[in-house]
C-alpha cells in the first residue's frame, strides 16, 4: 500500500498520485518538443487541382515507399479509372454533348458501367481488353475527349488508354508514373508525414470538392504553411460537382477567403498554380478570353496568359492586406513530373 503526504491544503497526495504527475509532465514535455520539431503543411485547393498527386510525388522525393498492399490498391484503382471511374464520366458526358456510338461498340456501355472490383492479385478482365480498345478508337469518343473541358473529364484517361497493352499484362504492377497518374476523390483528411533534416513535416491533404471543404476548419490549428494549388489547365473547366461553375473561378473564391481567413492571418502560404503543361497545350485552341474577358493578352499567348493568372491571385492576396504579417510565394509546376535528386 502507497504512503501518503498531506499538501499544504489538507489534501493527501500518495507516491502513485505524484508517479502518474511526474509522467503526465514528462508526456507534455515530450509533446511540446515533438510540435516545436513538427511542421505542418496543409494542402488546400479546388477539386481537381492536383493535391493528391502532389501528396503522392513528396513521398516519392522523400523515399517514403509504397507498401505491396498501396501498390496493389493502386492496380485495382487503375482499373476502375479507365472503366466505371473514368470511361463512365466520357459516356456520361457525350449524351449531353448529343454525341453517339458506333452500333459496335454500344454493348461496351454496359461492359463499363457493370466492371467488377477486383480481387487482390487478379489481373484485369482479359474480355475487357478488345472492347475498350474499340471504345477508344471510337470517332465520337474521340470528339468527347476533346471537348473534355465542358464535362471535367478525367486528365488520365489518354495515358491509360495509351498503354492497354501493358495494363492489361497478367504481371501488371503499376509503376511510379501510373501511381502519379491514378486518382480517386479525396474524401475526410489524410496526413503523410516526412522526416527532413531536424524537423518532421505533416502534411496534410484535405478533399477539394464542395461538400468536403466544410471539414477543412478541423485541420487548421497549428498549421505553419499551406500549399494551395489551382490548375491552370481550369481556366475553361468546369468543377466535377457542379458543370455550371467554372473552376479558376472556383479557384479564387477559395483563394480570397483564404487569404482573409483570421486563423491563416501570420501563416505563410504558397500558390501552385499547376498543371502548367496542360495549360500551355490547351491554351492553342482555347481563348482565355472566351472565360475572362478581361484578359488582355493575345490569344494563344502562354507567356501572357500564365502572368495573367498570377496577377489575379496576387491581387486578391494583396486585397487582404496582410503582407506585413506573413509571406506568400507563387510557383508554377508542371503536373506529373517527379522530381528528384
Amino acid at each position: 500500500m502507497g504512503s501518503c503526504v498531506s499538501s499544504p491544503g489538507g489534501v493527501e497526495v500518495t507516491e502513485l498520485d505524484k508517479a502518474r504527475h511526474k509522467d503526465a509532465e514528462k508526456q507534455l514535455r515530450e509533446a511540446k518538443a515533438k510540435m516545436a520539431a513538427q511542421v505542418k503543411v496543409l494542402l488546400l485547393g479546388s477539386g481537381d487541382s492536383g493535391k493528391s498527386t502532389i501528396l503522392k510525388q513528396m513521398r516519392l522525393i522523400h523515399k517514403v515507399p509504397f507498401s505491396a498492399q498501396e501498390i496493389e490498391l493502386f492496380r485495382q484503382l487503375v482499373f476502375e479509372n479507365i472503366t466505371r471511374g473514368g470511361m463512365k464520366y466520357l459516356l456520361d458526358a457525350m449524351e449531353d454533348m448529343d454525341l453517339k456510338l458506333s452500333e459496335d461498340n454500344i454493348p461496351t456501355i454496359d461492359l463499363v458501367e457493370t466492371a467488377p472490383d477486383l480481387k487482390d492479385g487478379e489481373p484485369f478482365p482479359v474480355s475487357y481488353y478488345e472492347p475498350l480498345k474499340s471504345l477508344w478508337a471510337d470517332p465520337n469518343v474521340q470528339k468527347a475527349w476533346e471537348r473534355g473541358n465542358e464535362a471535367a473529364l478525367p486528365e488520365n484517361l489518354y495515358y491509360f488508354y495509351s498503354s492497354l497493352d501493358r495494363l492489361f499484362d497478367p504481371g501488371y504492377l503499376p509503376d511510379e508514373q501510373d501511381i502519379i497518374r491514378c486518382r480517386a476523390r479525396t474524401i475526410g483528411i489524410t496526413e503523410t508525414s516526412f522526416d527532413l533534416r531536424d524537423h518532421q513535416m505533416l502534411m496534410v491533404d484535405v478533399g477539394g470538392q464542395k461538400s468536403e471543404r466544410r471539414k477543412w476548419i478541423h485541420c487548421f490549428q497549428d498549421v505553419t504553411s499551406i500549399l494551395f494549388l489551382v490548375s491552370l489547365s481550369g481556366y475553361d473547366q468546369c468543377l466535377v460537382e457542379d458543370k455550371d461553375a467554372n473552376q479558376m473561378q472556383d479557384a479564387m473564391t477559395i483563394w480570397d477567403s483564404i487569404c482573409h481567413s483570421q486563423w491563416f492571418k501570420a501563416t505563410s502560404i504558397i500558390l501552385f498554380l499547376n498543371k502548367n503543361d496542360l495549360f500551355e497545350k490547351k491554351i492553342r485552341t482555347s481563348d482565355i478570353k472566351n472565360f475572362f474577358p478581361d484578359f488582355d493578352g493575345e490569344s494563344g499567348d502562354i507567356r501572357a496568359g500564365r502572368d495573367y493568372f498570377k496577377r489575379r491571385f496576387a491581387k486578391l492576396a494583396q486585397k487582404a492586406g496582410r503582407s506585413k504579417e506573413r509571406e506568400i510565394y507563387i510557383q508554377f509546376l508542371i503536373s506529373y513530373r517527379i522530381l528528384k535528386d
